[in-house]
């Protein structure tokens, strides 16, 4: 499969990988000034780039990135962002401050990574009954711990 990627802003990078066996792409920060993100606060940081996939049945998933979220509390705000294959506007990164202190997102910065996984694509049907299971209804923490 192939992703075309469109700089919306000239200084925009281009995603790639940090090794070949990366499984995301580095997702960038296009700011014009660094931008401060406060304890326990959220910024939507641009990435100045569009995507296309080749394909209708891939969804391009972002992810945080480990060493931002292990080492700085830095994570992303809705956990994992979903950019559909028919979306064309700019990719944009909502991060969240979850440590004591404020910081820093730099131009360039390596802030997120894009992750392409399939998807399936359901036949909808509304149902009066479901089928019976061991479970049931048994929700969060019926199976014990």
């Amino acid at each position: 499969m192939k992703i075309k990627f469109k700089k919306l802003r000239p200084e925009a990078v281009i995603p790639s990988r940090a090794t070949a066996g990366s499984a995301g792409l580095d997702l960038c920060a296009c700011i014009d000034a660094p931008v401060v993100i406060e304890a326990e606060s959220i910024a939507v940081i641009p990435t100045g780039l569009a995507a296309e996939p080749d394909r209708t049945d891939i969804a391009l998933l972002i992810y945080p990135r480990s060493g931002l979220s292990s080492k700085y509390g830095i994570s992303l705000a809705n956990c994992v962002g979903v950019v559909d294959s028919d979306y064309r506007g700019e990719i944009c990164i909502p991060l969240i401050n979850h440590s004591k202190s404020r910081f820093t997102v730099e131009k360039g910065m390596r802030i997120a990574q894009l992750v392409a996984s399939p998807v399936l694509i359901p036949e909808i049907e509304a149902a009066d009954e479901l089928s019976d299971t061991s479970r049931g209804e048994g929700g969060f923490g019926s199976t014990g711990l």
